[in-house]
């Protein structure tokens, strides 16, 4: 992950600036956000920091503050992801959550110490982030040799490959290397040199999975032991709440899911709902459920495998399933798949049957994206958007892979909060 990197190459040598430091952060944070506000109130109130309803307010900041700093923190570690996108998201969900336990538990507070502890703590880490990039640009050097030439298409990072071990490098956070290349012994001793002085050397697959968010499996001795298999205690979890969220939307939206079932009915004949059987977990057919979206085909009019694949500008596609595809609207039936056990909310987009057997056919690595149940949403779709062609499903099965290897909940909820981005951009959607 870029930001883990980040931490791990900045954490060495003693030169750094103290706000690199991530107690520092988070300490001159804590005392901002709470302190700040804290100080003006008792400028007008000088006791006010000794009422019940203060303290509690201020506990609360405190809580609140280190959970914010805490998930964007676990956000930004993952690929492609800014700080300034996941600050306000981070503080909103840990202050709100703080309000919300405040209010069911009829406690007394202080909304002007709520309010200035949120703006103050999502200004703090927004400034900070500017800070950093102007101190400390992200720079790696690459020691020439294997499968290093690659990384240059990488974005996000300036590359300064190494011409020489005796030259000169410049101010780097690490060294990225193809450890399984035959270097030449003085490089062998330039990359030792490296470890004995506490730069940071990485291999350059691991660079590239962290940087791209993608994991590619090119041989089957790479895929070593557990790091496709998710984590069960987790996975258990997940499970217990993907059914009572589908249960939440199944009861809640029942209104929505009459007036979009007559528009289509009203647009044009045909049901509904839309049912067609799609490969899930292990590998195990079922019957999705969608909105309809398309006009509906005679039998035998267009062949199963193009009729499976929704082209760009899809003549098939109706003025209200086109409304219901840019807002995904299209996929709230499958709350019903997800309260059978056959889907989950985040998970690897499932392919209909006739496309699977096409994808395993030409991607011998395909059916490991089984491992975990599909879902509605997942990595891929918010990374890459809507894909049918080969070479594009491939790319789509190495996001997948990078979704079952960090499998979390963290990398959930950065899914989610890209999906609502998607819902009101209307990215990827055919």
């Amino acid at each position: 992950m870029k930001s883990s990197l980040y931490d791990q190459a900045i954490g060495v040598g003693s030169t750094r600036h103290p706000l690199q430091r991530l107690h520092y952060q988070l300490l001159a944070g804590l005392l901002l956000a709470v302190g700040t506000p804290l100080l003006a109130r008792m400028g007008l109130e000088p006791w006010a920091a000794f009422s019940i309803s203060d303290q509690v307010t201020v506990t609360s900041a405190i809580f609140a503050h280190m959970t914010g700093y805490m998930i964007y923190r676990r956000l930004e570690a993952f690929p492609g992801v800014a700080t300034s996108s996941t600050v306000l998201p981070a503080f909103t969900f840990s202050f709100g959550l703080v309000l919300i336990l405040i209010i069911f538990f009829r406690l007394d507070y202080s909304r002007i110490q709520v309010a200035g502890s949120f703006v103050i703590s999502a200004s703090w880490y927004l400034s900070l982030h500017v800070f950093m990039q102007r101190l400390e640009p992200y720079r790696l050097a690459v020691v020439p040799g294997g499968n290093v030439d690659r990384l240059i298409a990488v974005e996000g990072v300036a590359w300064q490959k190494l011409f020489s071990p005796d030259a000169a490098q410049g101010k780097v956070l690490a060294v990225v290397v193809d450890l399984r290349a035959d270097l030449p012994e003085t490089w062998e001793r330039f990359i030792t040199g490296c470890v004995l002085s506490g730069t940071p050397v990485y291999h350059v697959k691991q660079v590239v999975e962290s940087l791209t968010g993608r994991v590619e499996i090119e041989h089957l001795s790479e895929n070593t032991l557990g790091s496709l298999n998710p984590n069960q205690v987790y996975f258990k979890i997940k499970r217990v709440l993907d059914w009572l969220g589908a249960l939440a939307v199944l009861v809640l939206a029942s209104p929505l899911f009459l007036i979009l079932a007559l528009a289509i009915r009203l647009e044009t004949p045909g049901p509904a709902l839309f049912r067609q059987q799609r490969v899930g977990y292990r590998g195990a057919p079922f019957t999705v459920y969608k909105f309809r979206t398309m006009r509906a085909e005679a039998d035998g009019a267009i062949a199963e495998k193009e009729k499976a694949i929704t082209r760009d500008g899809d003549k098939r596609i109706t003025r209200v399933g086109r409304i219901l595809r840019r807002t995904r609207l299209d996929e709230l039936p499958q709350a019903i798949n997800i309260l059978k056990g056959q889907m989950s909310w985040i998970g690897p987009r499932p392919e209909a049957t006739v496309l699977s057997r096409w994808y395993e056919a030409e991607l011998p690595f395909y059916p490991y994206r089984h491992i975990v149940r599909p879902g509605i949403t997942g990595w891929a779709q918010v990374s890459q958007g809507h894909v049918a062609a080969v070479d594009e499903v491939r790319e789509k099965l190495h996001y997948d892979f990078y979704y079952i290897k960090n499998f979390s909940p963290w990398l959930d909820l950065l899914i989610v909060m890209r999906t609502i981005k998607i819902m009101l951009t209307g990215f990827g959607a055919k």
